[in-house]
This record gives C-alpha cells, sequence and structure tokens, in this order.
C-alpha cells in the first residue's frame, strides 16, 4: 500500500488592495480550488543604493500594512484558506529587488537594521495568527549574497517568535547559490524560468523545456532534504509567454491566451506529481475578481481568462 500523498500547497498571490475585503473578494479564491494565499504586505525603498525600509504607514494602501494583511488573513480563514505571509519590497519606479547594493558598510547596516524591523513586524504577526508559511524575502540576490551572515541571524531572530515554517523567495536565477535553505523548512523559487522560445509553444514544447532546469531543483531538494515550493509561478498571456517569464515589459502585449494555458499546464505536469514539490502560489491574484483580468488582458493574471479553468481543474485534483 503506497502511502498518502501530502495535500500539496494549491495557492494564489492574494495581491494587496486599497479597502478591506469580504467574502465577495475571497469566494473566487475558493471557486478556483485554492487551498492556500500569499499575503503581500509591502515595503518601500528609494532607490538600490538607499537602506530605509518604509513600511507599515498610513500612506500606503490598506492591504499592504499590518493591520490590512491581519484583515485579509482573517476573511481568507472563514473559508478555510491557509496563509503564507510574504512580505515584499518595492524599489521607487520598478527597479530590480535582486539588485540592491549598498555602497558602504555603514549602508550595509542601517539596511540590516531597517529589514529586521520590516520583516519581525510581520513575524511577529505570522505568530499572532497562526501563519502556515512566513517568507523572509524575496528576489534579494545581492544582499543575500553580500551580507549571508546577517541572513543566518535574522532566521535565528524570525524562530525566536514565529514557529511555523519558513521559507524565501529566490528568484529563478539565484536559488542554487542561497546560502541559507538548510535552516528553512522550504526552498522557496519564484519560478520564472525560461521554457521555450515558440510564439505560442505547446504543452510538450514547455515539457520538454523543463527538462534542464527540473533536474537542478530535484537535485537542491534531495541534497537538502527540503521540500520545493514556488513561491511564484505564472505566465503572462501573450506571445513568447515562455522565453523571459519574469518580464513585464509592456512591448510584449501580443495577447496569447492559448500560451499562457499550455505553459501553466505543463508546470503541473512536470511539478505536482514529484513527492519533494510542495506546491506553489499563482501570480497573480487580485481582490476585485470581476474587474480584472479577461480576454483582452495581456499580463500574469489568470483571473477570467481560459488558464482559470485549467488551474481550477488542477487545483481540484490535488
Amino acid at each position: 500500500m503506497s502511502a498518502p500523498s501530502i495535500e500539496k500547497i494549491n495557492g494564489v498571490s492574494f495581491v494587496a488592495a486599497r479597502d478591506l475585503v469580504d467574502s465577495t473578494n475571497v469566494k473566487p479564491v475558493v471557486a478556483v480550488n485554492a487551498n492556500y494565499a500569499a499575503v503581500m504586505p509591502f515595503g518601500f525603498i528609494k532607490n538600490l543604493e538607499y537602506p530605509e525600509i518604509i513600511h507599515n504607514t498610513d500612506r500606503q494602501w490598506f492591504g499592504e500594512t499590518r493591520a490590512g494583511a491581519k484583515q485579509y488573513i482573517s476573511e481568507l480563514r472563514k473559508y478555510d484558506i491557509k496563509v503564507m505571509i510574504k512580505p515584499q519590497i518595492w524599489v521607487w519606479r520598478g527597479e530590480f529587488t535582486g539588485n540592491i547594493m549598498m555602497k558602504s558598510e555603514d549602508n550595509w547596516k542601517a539596511l540590516e537594521t531597517s529589514y529586521t524591523r520590516f520583516i519581525m513586524e510581520y513575524a511577529e504577526l505570522a505568530e499572532e495568527v497562526n501563519a502556515a508559511v512566513f517568507c523572509i524575502g524575496t528576489e534579494l540576490e545581492l544582499f543575500v549574497k553580500y551580507r549571508p551572515n546577517y541572513w543566518s541571524r535574522l532566521i535565528e531572530d524570525i524562530r525566536s517568535v514565529y514557529k511555523g515554517k519558513l521559507t524565501y523567495a529566490a528568484n529563478w536565477n539565484e536559488f542554487r547559490k542561497t546560502p541559507f535553505w538548510p535552516q528553512l523548512d522550504y526552498i522557496g523559487i519564484d519560478a520564472y524560468f525560461p521554457v521555450s522560445d515558440k510564439k505560442t509553444p505547446s504543452i510538450e514544447d514547455c515539457i520538454e523545456g523543463w527538462k534542464k532546469h527540473k533536474p537542478i531543483i530535484e537535485q537542491l531538494s534531495k541534497a537538502n532534504n527540503k521540500p520545493v515550493i514556488f513561491a511564484e509561478f505564472g505566465y503572462r498571456s501573450v506571445d513568447y509567454t515562455g522565453k523571459k517569464p519574469w518580464s513585464y515589459d509592456r512591448s510584449m502585449n501580443g495577447i496569447n491566451l492559448d500560451a499562457q494555458v499550455n505553459a501553466t499546464q505543463a508546470l503541473f505536469d512536470v511539478f505536482w506529481k514529484e513527492d519533494w514539490f510542495a506546491g506553489g502560489f499563482i501570480w497573480k491574484w487580485f481582490v476585485k475578481h470581476d474587474k480584472v483580468g479577461g480576454k483582452d488582458n495581456h499580463m500574469f493574471t489568470p483571473q477570467n481568462k481560459p488558464v482559470e479553468s485549467v488551474i481550477r481543474t488542477h487545483y481540484g485534483l490535488h
């Protein structure tokens, strides 16, 4: 008799909004058969060399604050949706967080102090609401590379207040170098791996494209004896969606709903059956379901597009 399969994390990335949420915002999450949501409060930073993170202020949208995250979690809980709290940083003008890099030791120390304040705010919230998972950072490659001892101490500090599971969301081209996986519970990857150069890749094309990435992911999982989660995964509904899945480039706006469907289905087919793979969070899910996405939308959201039914079907099976 085979061992029962552990329930997968069938998650959505529940995007922070201006207002409180209620059942009308959560029911579409339930309808897609999700059992987890990533709640994402935000901190803001002026530029890639600036050490001060602004967070939890009345100038932010409600959903980006501690009170907002707590209210979102309360509503999600009413429908038995488990939560990963995933605090994120937004750099002004949308600069890539992986390039945050201080120019002096004083500024590195100031950034560490500021980041600790930011992340401990939400580690305390994670413990208060008994969140299932807490993500200690998202795509902070250079910060991790140049300050590894800080991160190791930070994880100890987080564990002193939060007793649940920990992960970190490493970018797809960063995760192999992340030094602290042994200290965490999950290897977290933002899974924007290139899988096909075709305008409309088939499911088979994308499955083939995963063959160079999947063994590396599995090897890291086995070497660390840690399951993998995709802290973010998803594809835009555009031509060439599998070529540079991380790209927000506005010039990529040739709408292609089939490409999004095929790339998403391939990812499910490749990973969800593996016992070392714990699941993931689709990027990204907006709270006002009836006002977003749709067949004329070329961004990531699956909402009101054919791929939504692919997700609903797949999440319903696992």
